[in-house]
């Protein structure tokens, strides 16, 4: 059954161009011209997928995706926006939209886009597909980019620190920041390493179905329980469960997992039984939880339970020293998910990177990097293949300088930890061996 993609823009002409071209990829596209089209749409059918410009002449994309939650949590939004409401997209997406493109819209980025939110939503629905054990060679390995910044050093430190304990850590920090990536850092650094790793979406858990999603249910507990469900918490038993934007939790949810973590117990829906569980749990949040405590919004004592011990995931323009590390890790990732071999950047987009204030943060420079790579045609990315947004950033000669300064320092360190060998080194510093030789050759280091 093809999926149903609902395209909301304006622009009459660009909306059918894409409406054809989705068609072509096998989905089910319905076009709406307006807000007030899209919300009878919206109100009449689902969607798996709602892609919409953020800017209508009756309203805003963010009605359209609130309106579009309402009616089912599990479709996914994607927002496509301007130079001047990236600011708005990024807020749109800690309040539950999947991702937002840039203008001028690349129907390949759309596409990639939308097949990346259904591959979400398919997860949500069947929990066993976000479980990931250490132990399972089929298992996709997560990369954790540590960086050479004092904030990275402190972070490294404090995920070294706790990850042996079986302490309750909370992870604060604004969207895109990697705090999934920390979790799965402290969890595979832990004793727990061979086991689960459950990722949850608290986000995306509508309030009458969140008991079924943590705890299961039995087969015909309620209208819909076709079939016996395994909860999140005993699929991540002996393991590491993930709770991703928890702030997001209603006041009623929060009681049920307030107890769930201090009596280590889970009753299924339905059931009479209690199964024991072992667990570590891992906390997320892009809110102030402390202040949402002091509102009343979030419990105080569940507030306490998580955050035995708290880290701070630092905003990528706060790294300014690791900008350029994950620009190339984000590329070698882009390179084999798109078959390409682009070779690095040039001077301008280096310079355009490390002034850039990267409001959507580590995420937002992945989608950027992997939109470039699928544009350039030639061996570096220059900066007409970036959104607008880049292009219009001041540049500093001196953000340059202290990159290559650091840069150097970051190779020559590796070197002498890998005693001078130079696929080691390479593989430490996440590039590949012939970038490695440019550096080398670029930095004068004879070996």
């Amino acid at each position: 059954m093809s999926h149903k993609i609902l395209v909301i823009d304006d622009d009459t002409s660009f909306c059918i161009m894409l409406k054809t071209f989705l068609q072509k990829k096998g989905f089910e596209v319905t076009n709406a011209f307006n807000a007030l089209e899209a919300l009878e749409l919206i109100h009449s059918q689902v969607f798996d997928v709602v892609l919409t410009d953020i800017r209508l002449p009756d309203s805003d994309g963010l009605d359209i995706m609130k309106s579009a939650k309402s009616v089912s949590a599990k479709t996914q939004v994607i927002l496509m926006t301007g130079y001047t409401d990236i600011k708005a997209a990024v807020n749109a997406m800690k309040m539950g939209a999947f991702d937002y493109v840039g203008k001028p819209i690349n129907p390949d980025e759309i596409l990639h886009t939308i097949q990346q939110s259904l591959k979400k939503t398919a997860q949500s629905e069947n929990p066993d597909t976000t479980v990931s054990k250490k132990s399972d060679a089929t298992a996709e390995p997560v990369t954790f980019v540590k960086g050479i910044s004092t904030h990275s050093n402190k972070l490294h430190e404090y995920i070294t620190l706790v990850a042996p304990t079986n302490m309750s850590v909370l992870i604060m920090g604004d969207s895109g920041t990697g705090k999934e990536y920390i979790a799965h850092s402290i969890h595979s650094q832990s004793k727990r390493s061979g086991k689960p790793f459950v990722a949850v979406d608290c986000g995306a858990i509508p309030k009458d179905l969140a008991s079924s999603e943590f705890f299961g249910h039995i087969k015909g507990s309620f209208t819909g329980a076709v079939n016996d469900k395994t909860g999140h918490f005993e699929a991540a038993n002996g393991g590491t469960i993930f709770l991703d934007e928890v702030g997001n939790l209603s006041y009623e949810v929060q009681v049920q997992l307030l107890r769930a973590l201090q009596e280590r117990k889970v009753k299924p829906v339905g059931s009479n039984t209690e199964t024991k569980v072992d667990i570590r749990v891992i906390a997320a949040t892009n809110e102030d939880l402390a202040e949402a405590v002091r509102k009343g919004d979030f419990r105080e004592d569940l507030f306490h339970r998580l955050n035995e011990f708290s880290i701070q995931a630092p905003r990528l323009s706060e790294r300014k020293n690791d900008i350029m590390i994950f620009a190339h890790h984000f590329l070698a990732e882009a390179n084999h998910d798109l078959e390409r071999e682009v070779a690095g950047f040039d001077e301008e987009v280096t310079r355009l990177f490390l002034d850039y204030d990267w409001p959507g943060n580590l995420r937002e420079m992945k989608n950027t990097i992997k939109r470039s790579v699928l544009l350039t045609r030639s061996g570096l990315i220059s900066t007409d293949v970036l959104p607008q947004e880049m292009s219009l950033a001041p540049s500093s000669e001196e953000s340059v300088a202290l990159y290559k300064e650091d840069e150097e320092t970051a190779i020559r360190r590796a070197l002498d930890q890998t005693n001078f060998n130079k696929s080691k080194a390479a593989r430490l510093l996440d590039i590949d061996r012939k970038t490695l030789y440019n550096k080398l050759k670029l930095y004068n280091i004879d070996l």
